[in-house]
């Protein structure tokens, strides 16, 4: 039984695909498919339609991040990953694909292209403050820890 359900619109140039599913029981995300098809050019980057909008329940997100077969055979990936759908958008989810190959790739109609992964939200508040308080690392950024 799943933790929560996440009611999912159709739109016309949806019709016949497959609703996003795991492919596995043990899968964290859950595949999802083009509802276009289009050349993606080495460097290029698309907003690909699914095909479908949801209604994510409040203190939960739908995060949109790449499939590792797609990134190591064809350096295709998705930009702005995790994506985010918030609980209040209810437009089309769409994945944005970029092309880090060196070779075109085929974006076809039906095929996986992305998983969609459900996670809960902590909502937060900043409280500013006249110091932080100390840690080892301190102020110290990127490769301040060596590595």
């Amino acid at each position: 039984m799943p933790d929560i359900d996440i009611r999912l619109r159709r739109l016309a140039h949806g019709a016949g695909l497959p609703l996003p599913s795991y492919a596995t029981a043990g899968a964290a995300g859950l595949d999802v498919v083009s509802a276009e098809t289009l050349t993606l050019a080495p460097g290029a980057r698309h907003a690909v339609a699914t095909g479908f909008a949801i209604a994510v329940p409040q203190g939960f997100e739908v995060q949109v991040r790449p499939r590792s077969g797609l990134a190591l055979k064809h350096g295709v990936t998705c930009l702005n990953t995790p994506g985010t759908i918030d609980s209040d958008y209810r437009g089309e989810v769409k994945v944005i694909l970029a092309n880090l190959g060196e070779a075109a790739f085929e974006v076809v109609r039906g095929e996986r292209i992305a998983q969609l992964v459900p996670a809960s939200v902590q909502r937060a508040a900043f409280v500013e403050v006249d110091e932080l308080d100390a840690t080892a690392r301190g102020e110290g950024g990127f490769g301040s820890t060596g590595f």
